[in-house]
């Protein structure tokens, strides 16, 4: 077993790779906090969302919704036997809160008056709802993981760590449910803007279930991306079983969805073969009905493949929704073109690549994975990447 007292981090040419992504988006950083939006990203008065709120904010909240959903199941609604994959999902999750917090940071326009949502109350405002609860949410995941950090370094703080835990696990459950939902909020105002098949007066709820259910599903993913990074084995019926409750929260989800289009007479348009069309039942199909499927078919859910497919299309699905919404539903009333600028590509990737070298790092010394010992070397598979660099 490693030393304990040592931090560890094989380097590996993967993650050498994914360091110079990382090194290239803080450049990219430093050059949009210097030279200001404009010149930075290709944003206007048209487009005044782009890339860092559709995918960096709003998709990676979605996305990190796994710490919640699994707390909530795992911490207070008691069902331990998903607690070996509890601590991999608040990790996921923090990461992906703290990629999120730098996203949101690069799209504000003049980045030095950040902290005047601290100290000016606009509590009429839904964003300043968000504002507030993905602060206090991300410092609350920090506190959590305090519990973990404490078990390696500054080891007297662990039982007071511990005694916290409880009333933090309660918080970090109810402080998102606010802001995931809040989040469809703001699409609500859109009404007449926004395509009729994703405007709608559930959109919080829609948001609230899709940030839900694609928390086993990010979970399953992250478990095998986890397993072979680290050479670990996943814990294959735990997660046939994990991913079923995906599978309900989806299915009240898709009969939702198919009542309100019918009740606000949009139904037709899911099959006008034009683009919006064509893209609504893309992410219907494929992100939640070939997922459904597969959850409640035995023959493929107790399956590898089964579980990757299902993880990975669902993952996929809440990411087209959530582009759908910000762009495709948009483009029609906001007229012109953007597309991402270079600056903003880089910025994303390097995130990204911050966020994938983070969780290797933590993993590698910190007890997160059962199966895995803090401090094991690489994986197999970077140790033939390795020696075919070598060769």
């Amino acid at each position: 077993m490693a030393d304990q007292g040592k931090w560890h981090f094989t380097m590996t040419p993967t993650r050498k790779l994914l360091l110079l992504l990382g090194l290239l988006g803080v450049l990219g950083m430093v050059y949009r906090l210097v030279a200001g939006l404009g010149s930075a990203t290709n944003l206007n008065d048209q487009w005044p969302w782009g890339m860092w709120i559709g995918f960096d904010v709003l998709t990676g909240v979605a996305l990190a919704g796994g710490g919640y959903s699994t707390a909530l199941i795992v911490h207070i609604l008691g069902v331990k036997k998903y607690s070996p994959i509890a601590r991999s999902a608040l990790l996921t999750s923090l990461i992906g809160y703290l990629l999120v917090m730098a996203g949101l940071f690069m799209d504000i326009g003049r980045w030095f008056n950040f902290w005047r949502p601290f100290v000016s109350w606009g509590y009429t405002s839904v964003l300043f709802e968000v504002f507030w609860c993905v602060s206090l949410y991300t410092m609350v995941q920090l506190l959590e993981f305090g519990e973990i950090a404490t078990e390696k370094v500054k080891k007297g703080w662990h039982n007071l760590f511990k005694k916290m835990l409880p009333a933090l696990l309660i918080i970090g459950v109810l402080l998102p449910t606010l802001h995931q939902s809040s989040l469809g909020s703001l699409y609500v105002i859109e009404v007449g803007k926004l395509y009729p098949l994703w405007w709608s007066m559930l959109l919080p709820v829609f948001f609230l279930m899709s940030s839900f259910f694609v928390g086993p599903a990010m979970v399953t993913v992250e478990t095998f991306l986890g397993a072979r990074a680290h050479g670990h084995k996943p814990d294959i019926s735990l997660l046939q079983s994990f991913i079923k409750i995906s599978g309900y929260v989806m299915l009240v989800y898709l009969l939702l969805k198919v009542v309100d289009l019918y009740y606000r007479g949009a139904a037709g348009l899911v099959f006008a073969g034009n683009l919006e069309g064509n893209l609504f039942l893309l992410e219907m199909v494929c992100g939640v009905l070939i997922p459904i499927i597969i959850c409640f078919t035995p023959q493929l859910r107790n399956s590898v493949s089964g579980l990757v497919t299902f993880g990975v299309l669902v993952v996929s699905g809440v990411i087209l929704n959530r582009m759908n919404v910000v762009f495709t539903g948009m483009a029609d009333f906001m007229g012109g073109a953007y597309f991402p600028s270079v600056i903003e590509w880089l910025v994303t990737i390097g995130l990204i690549a911050i966020g994938v070298l983070g969780y290797l790092f933590i993993v590698e010394n910190f007890h997160i994975l059962p199966s895995h010992t803090p401090g094991q070397a690489a994986t197999t598979v970077d140790r033939v990447k390795t020696k075919t660099a070598s060769a």
